[in-house]
Parts: C-alpha cells; structure tokens; sequence
C-alpha cells in the first residue's frame, strides 16, 4: 500500500529495496536510436511534415546525478518533439516550470525555447518512452525498450534524493527501471514511496491541459506534491518561499 505524502519520510521505516548505484553513463541517452520501428517510422513521417521539428529521441534536460528527477510520459508532438527539450514548447510545461521556479529548481518561471537560457537547478526531467508515440500512447513493448536508457539515468540519482512520476505509465517505469517489483507500490496523486538509501518516489496526476482543464489537477494540489519533496530534500525554505508566492 501507498503512503500519503502528509507522513513525513523520516518517521517511516527504511527499506533497502534498492540496489548499490552503477553509472552506464554511456547509456542515458542514444539520439541516433531506432530500436522500436513503429516509433521510427513515425518520427520519420511527422519530419517530412515539419521539417524544422527536432523528430528524434529526446534527451534529458538538466544536470545529471541531480537530487530531484521528474519522468513524464513521451515527448508530445509540437511540444519536445518540436522542440527537443522536455516538457518545452506545449502546454503540460506551463504549470511545471512554473512550480519548477518557485521551488527553487529552475532559473525563470517560462520557456519559450531550448534556446531561453533557462537552466534546471539540482533538477533533471526525463520520459519514459524518448520518442513521439502516435496519438501519445506508447505500446508496452515501447516502453520496455526505452527503459534501459531510464534505468541508466536514474541509476545517477544521489542517495536522499527524489523522483517526481507524472502519471501512472512514469511511475511504472521508473519502478521497472529501478528493478522493484511493483507490488506495494500502487500509482496515485500525492502518494510517496520509500525505496530505500533515503530516496523516494513521488507520484502525480501528469501536469496536460486535459488534467488541468479539467481540474483532475490543480495548482494547489500539484504544489502540495512540491511540498513534499522539498521536505523530503530539505528545502524548507523554498517551500516556504513557494507557499507565500
């Protein structure tokens, strides 16, 4: 069963689920990959309808090893497939970097362009799957492909640190990709997982128009999740600073 994440970490029991850390740097991240050919394929077309977009798998943003990890879904199609930076370019990128600036973890509160100049600080965002999926659903067999490159990027995160999943496709992954089995570790909004050396992982509602538009995902309910892993990290005072924001 999940925890809320009103419990603070420090008082639940540790675990050890987690293995030692080992770094195949080399293998965070191929921008030549075509090992899943449905996934190629449409790369292939969306680029000869938009020639100026990035089509490509795309890569990680912000600096390696650090203490916080967010894994979305895939790139969407005129957001990071266009523009080859996460969450960059479409609309599930204006409540998260918003948030991302005022807890702290990123350099301006907007994007508009790998080319802004704004920097992820301590905050690495990544996807489950790299590459544009069609109709932004992957197949299970896309994702268990792509895994091995998640694998590789959170095998960097430091002990202590936290991952934030968007979604219930995230939150698998990165339990596949850490090599927990599942079981216990239920997906839903405002849950919080210890998987031992201290780190955790956080799960949201992802940040899309359709969640937000909806209200399935608010603002405060979004910051709420913040709060939890400023505590986790021990950034009291940027939650602070972001509550009175």
């Amino acid at each position: 069963m999940f925890r809320s994440i009103q419990m603070p970490l420090a008082a639940r029991k540790k675990t050890s689920i987690l293995p030692e850390r080992s770094l195949p740097v080399s293998a965070v991240y191929d921008p030549g990959c075509r090992r899943c050919p449905r996934l190629a394929n449409f790369l292939d077309a969306v680029k000869a309808e938009h020639p100026t977009y990035f089509c490509r798998p795309v890569p990680p943003f912000g600096p390696l090893g650090a203490a916080l990890t967010i894994v979305g879904l895939a790139p969407g199609l005129h957001g990071a497939n266009a523009s080859g930076r996460p969450f960059t370019g479409d609309y599930a990128g204006v409540l998260l970097f918003e948030t991302l600036h005022a807890y702290g973890f990123a350099s301006a509160p907007t994007t508009t362009g790998p080319d802004d100049g704004l920097a992820l600080i301590d905050c690495r965002i990544t996807n489950a799957v790299k590459c544009l999926p069609p109709d932004n659903k992957p197949l299970p067999s896309e994702i268990r492909e792509c895994n091995a490159y998640l694998a590789a990027d959170l095998a960097a995160l430091p002990d202590g640190g936290a991952i934030l999943a968007l979604g219930r496709v995230a939150h698998d992954a990165a339990l596949r990709a850490l090599h927990v089995k599942p079981a216990g570790f239920r997906f839903a909004h405002a849950a919080a997982h210890p998987l031992g050396r201290g780190i955790a992982l956080f799960d949201s509602y992802h940040c899309s128009r359709y969640n937000t538009n909806t209200r399935r995902l608010t603002t405060a309910m979004f910051r709420a999740v913040f709060d939890a892993i400023a505590d986790h990290l021990g950034a009291a005072g940027t939650r602070n600073a972001a509550r009175a924001a």
